[in-house]
């Protein structure tokens, strides 16, 4: 069990006002505490209502009390909520009060923690925790809450499952076979490794793209003075946030605006049109426009379908995605069916471009991936991968069986079945404090 002898407490709801302030501790001394604030307690899952006092046994305010006895509770220990009311002052002086008689402040990302250290979710879940906490969009959130539900240990677990049958099966042959040097399931062992290698790289380029669900991304409106970036970024934002006039050189500053498209959470970058002007001011932002267009996940290079010769000069930037989309297609019937043709007016073709963007990603039209991706699961499949690559039927046994024993190990550091201090840091110091 974590932490066994020490009982922790933190407020587990949002800073401010609100119409109900939740209080959560978990340990040992968790009913004790919470007994000494609220009175005797409730049935195990049972609500009943309390009045909370501080540790001088002042009234401090009311509500009701849930209390969870481990290991059947979220984090596995004895785990009590207070459900008070909303005022910072009020939850402050609670948490003041377990402190005083015996508690210590949560960790940010602690609950959790506890919650994976005492067997109640693999760290694939634990993390899943604050992806959902902090999904923007409903498809990110549907993500988070399949992998909180273990759907990327569903997808994992076979593959580590195949590779323990390869390491019993190679490892019978060192233990019994006839020489150290040759072995009659070497070639199989191998074939069966090679398939399960590919098996993984499929599964990484599939997960790869659908990381943006969780991190977001930065696209960039780029082009000439008065090709609609600003229009565009009105009606993709639908809001008024950029101001839109028929003078070239309007937007002078860098605009941001948060939107969703295609379930992706989206930072739109408006952008100073780029052109040589004599304009001190206008040149600042035209600087500013490179250089958000530098640090963009992807450029939206904005033409003109009236003025069709007129182009901005981008600036080179290799590794960066630009799409290239034709705006004031209400003016300009027809056309190309190969081009992507917008009208920021009316909205025509928004839809096209909005898949155009998903397609750019590599996520597709279907809906395929099923949990939430990040950098660290796509870093330990690739690094199993690799050692599964290793195997050739040339190898000699032991060196198969190694190269099946690291495989493993990395799949185990996946969902946290190894015990890594600094990765646990790191992941759970991410976290909001009574979470």
């Amino acid at each position: 069990m974590a932490g066994d002898a020490d009982t922790i407490v933190a407020v587990a709801t949002p800073p401010g006002v609100g119409g109900i302030g939740v209080l959560r501790l978990s340990g040992s001394r968790a009913f004790e505490l919470a007994g000494r604030i609220a009175g005797p307690l409730p049935p195990s899952r049972r609500a009943g209502h309390r009045p909370f006092r501080d540790s001088e046994g002042l009234l401090v305010d009311d509500g009701l009390v849930l209390a969870f006895s481990g290991p059947a509770s979220y984090t596995g220990e004895d785990v009590v909520e207070l459900q008070g009311h909303g005022s910072p002052v009020l939850l402050q002086r609670l948490q003041e009060a377990a402190v005083r008689l015996g508690a210590r402040l949560a960790r940010p990302g602690e609950f959790t923690e506890r919650a994976f250290l005492n067997g109640r979710m693999d760290l694939a879940q634990a993390e899943a925790v604050a992806d959902l906490i902090h999904a923007q969009t409903a498809t990110a959130a549907r993500l988070a809450r399949n992998s909180l539900d273990g759907a990327l240990a569903e997808t994992v677990e076979p593959i580590a499952g195949e590779i323990r049958d390869l390491r019993v099966l190679i490892e019978a042959e060192i233990d019994f076979g006839e020489t150290d040097l040759e072995s009659a399931v070497a070639p199989e062992v191998a074939r069966r490794a090679g398939e399960l290698a590919r098996s993984v790289d499929a599964l990484v380029a599939r997960m790869r793209p659908a990381r943006i669900f969780t991190t977001g991304m930065r696209l960039a409106l780029v082009g000439a003075p008065n090709v609609g970036k600003s229009s565009l970024m009105n009606r993709l934002a639908d809001a008024e946030v950029a101001i839109v006039t028929e003078v070239a050189g309007t937007t002078r500053d860098v605009l941001r605006a948060p939107i969703a498209i295609e379930g992706i959470p989206v930072e739109l970058i408006d952008t100073a049109g780029l052109r040589d002007s004599d304009d001190a001011v206008e040149r600042i932002g035209i600087e500013r426009a490179r250089s958000a267009a530098a640090a963009a996940d992807m450029i939206l290079e904005i033409r003109d379908l009236t003025r069709p010769e007129v182009r901005a000069d981008l600036p080179d930037l290799p590794g960066i995605p630009v799409l290239r989309i034709w705006n004031k297609a209400d003016l300009v019937p027809g056309g190309s069916p190969h081009a992507l043709r917008v009208s920021a007016v009316t909205g025509e073709g928004l839809d096209a471009l909005r898949s155009a963007i998903r397609a750019e990603l590599g996520l597709g039209t279907g809906n395929e991936q099923r949990f939430s991706v990040r950098a660290r699961h796509l870093e330990t499949l690739s690094e199993a991968a690799v050692f599964l690559h290793r195997i050739v039927p040339e190898s000699l046994p032991d060196m198969m069986a190694e190269e099946l024993r690291l495989a493993e190990r990395a799949l185990e550091q996946l969902l946290g079945r190894r015990d890594h201090e600094a990765l646990l840091g790191a992941i759970f110091a991410g976290f909001c404090i009574g979470k």
